[in-house]
């Protein structure tokens, strides 16, 4: 068993890099000063255009900064995701941790793209400047494995019940949820895939208004495997949350709902 204390930074990204950048090590650097030592940022956490319009590909300079960043304030660090180049002017939705040397430890290409077109007119295509990835992850960090997903794939729970039974004890699902599928389904999807599996969720997320008139819902939260909400953010601020984190409810949580030992194969209908 371990305790860490975690902090989802929570952003409002928009077209200009540098000053996201700028915006989002400012964060970091108050969540660590205030005793973090695991620190999220999300989805799109450098860029974010209108729908319909990719971001750049980036990769190399951004994510040396954030590894010095991680390293001088020992601490590991997620980067939610940024777009490296993948083929063909297209790039890969990719999140990446980084440990409390600046090393990357690990990385996952999202696999589900957000592709919907919502009643309001609201319409999303990643697939049209997006790969999808094909591999889950989970990864060892100092406290314990660390399932990799992104924002859309939370509506796909039998990704999250295989990361489970690989080991993962905590899930991050950094996003950039729109406002109107966050105020149906956001917090209702991040407990149940909690409580299913047994495992703390790390979630933080894009808030506020964005190019394009695009709007994220905010509402960062870190979940704990019984489901309760540990800490939120508001709907329209930045900022970062934080909570203590005792891996001790993992097995806790599984032992009175042991429903990982319970799966059983059928016959599809």
């Amino acid at each position: 068993m371990a305790q860490f204390h975690a902090a989802c930074v929570q952003l409002n990204a928009t077209d200009n890099l540098e000053t996201n950048a700028a915006n989002a090590e400012a964060l970091v650097r108050q969540a660590a000063r205030d005793g973090a030592q695991f620190v999220l940022l999300p989805e799109n956490a450098f860029f974010m255009q209108e729908p319909g319009k990719g971001p750049p590909p980036f990769f190399g300079e951004v994510v040396d900064r954030f590894s010095q960043l991680a390293m001088s304030l020992d601490i590991w660090l997620l980067i939610g995701s940024i777009h490296p180049s993948s083929s063909h002017g297209r790039t890969w939705n990719r999140s990446l941790l980084i440990n409390n040397s600046g090393t990357l430890i690990a990385d996952y290409n999202k696999i589900h793209l957000f592709d919907v077109q919502l009643k309001n007119g609201e319409m999303y295509r990643e697939s049209d400047r997006i790969d999808p990835g094909s591999g889950a992850v989970v990864t060892e960090t100092r406290w314990g494995r660390l399932g990799m997903t992104i924002c859309y794939d939370l509506r796909f729970p039998h990704l999250y019940r295989a990361l489970a039974h690989a080991g993962a004890q905590f899930l991050s699902i950094p996003a950039a949820f729109t406002y109107t599928t966050g105020t149906a389904h956001w917090h209702t999807l991040l407990r149940a895939r909690a409580i299913e599996n047994g495992c703390f969720v790390f979630a933080p997320a894009q808030c506020g208004m964005h190019p394009g008139n695009r709007r994220t819902y905010g509402h960062s939260l870190i979940i704990d495997p019984w489901g309760t909400v540990l800490a939120e953010a508001p709907e329209a601020e930045t900022g970062y949350i934080m909570a203590a984190i005792d891996t001790g409810k993992v097995e806790e949580a599984r032992a009175m709902i042991p429903s990982l030992r319970h799966d059983r194969p059928f016959t599809r209908p």
